[in-house]
């Protein structure tokens, strides 16, 4: 597993790269835009640059994560119109910035196959509008109210929704924490490895391209998504331990979206390699 996680972007999203370097980060995800409001100024060319260039020099693996205001399936209509165009704007900057991901929530609605069926026209929209190589990863989310997402089949009907053309550019982001809250066992090893399978005959294990990696202050199965700094929380080190050394995913980047205090989080991981 490669290691990292979530980056400032204060004084442009070029200076992400010297603060990974200083938390001993080896890949990083960053947000592309203002995440507090819809408009977004256009990247300067020399900022885009200088991304470019800071990238090849550290090799890191970088992901981009949409901002939360992003809800693909709103009820509202100006809302999701405002979410698609967003999707895609985020989508057009990590190819301009050649930023391989971009992780998003799905979003909420009360008619859970409506919904799958709006987010993936969503997703549709924003790959036609933004072709390239930047891909969209679906990531698992707690549940919290009618949120989509927390179900491995929810996830993997969203992807199958996509039209088969676009679906090649469609994978999946894990998040430890949502995994907990939804009710999945990563805790036990009995539990980490029925959850693993679960997720591979749903998803594919093939498919799971990113993780975000944080522990839960809240109890499994609470479908509350509240991080927590690696160990603790509810979750523990034991899951942790396994993750991080399962050979599966030695060659996925994993995220800390742990409210900062990311050296020390990155220490405590891997503290835990075998």
């Amino acid at each position: 597993m490669i290691l990292g996680a979530h980056e400032g972007v204060a004084g442009g999203v070029s200076t992400a790269f010297a603060r990974a370097e200083a938390d001993g980060a080896e890949c990083l995800q960053i947000f592309t835009r203002n995440v507090r409001g819809w408009a977004a100024k256009p990247l300067e060319p020399d900022e885009v640059a200088r991304f470019r260039a800071e990238s090849r020099r550290t090799g890191f693996p970088v992901a981009a994560h949409s901002t939360y205001l992003v809800n693909l399936c709103c009820a509202d209509a100006d809302i999701r119109r405002k979410s698609w165009d967003a999707l895609a704007d985020e989508l057009a900057r990590c190819e301009q910035l050649g930023i391989r991901w971009l992780v998003f929530h799905p979003g909420s609605h009360a008619d859970e196959a409506e919904g799958i069926r709006t987010v993936a026209e969503g997703m549709a929209s924003a790959l036609e509008r933004s072709p390239g190589k930047a891909r969209l990863l679906v990531e698992t989310t707690a549940g919290q109210g009618s949120n989509l997402g927390w179900r491995f089949e929810q996830v993997a009907a969203i992807r199958a929704a996509v039209p088969a053309a676009l679906r090649r550019r469609v994978g999946v982001c894990v998040d430890t924490c949502h995994l907990h809250a939804a009710g999945y066992d990563l805790a036990t090893p009995e539990g980490y490895e029925a959850t693993l399978a679960e997720l591979d005959r749903t998803i594919g294990l093939a498919r799971v391209e990113a993780f975000h990696l944080n522990d839960c202050k809240k109890p499994r199965g609470c479908r509350v998504d509240r991080h927590e700094h690696i160990g603790q929380g509810t979750l523990g080190l034991e899951a942790f331990r396994r993750l991080v050394n399962d050979r599966r995913f030695a060659e996925v980047p994993a995220f800390l979206e742990t409210e900062l205090r990311f050296k020390e989080n990155l220490a405590v991981l891997r503290s835990l390699l075998r």
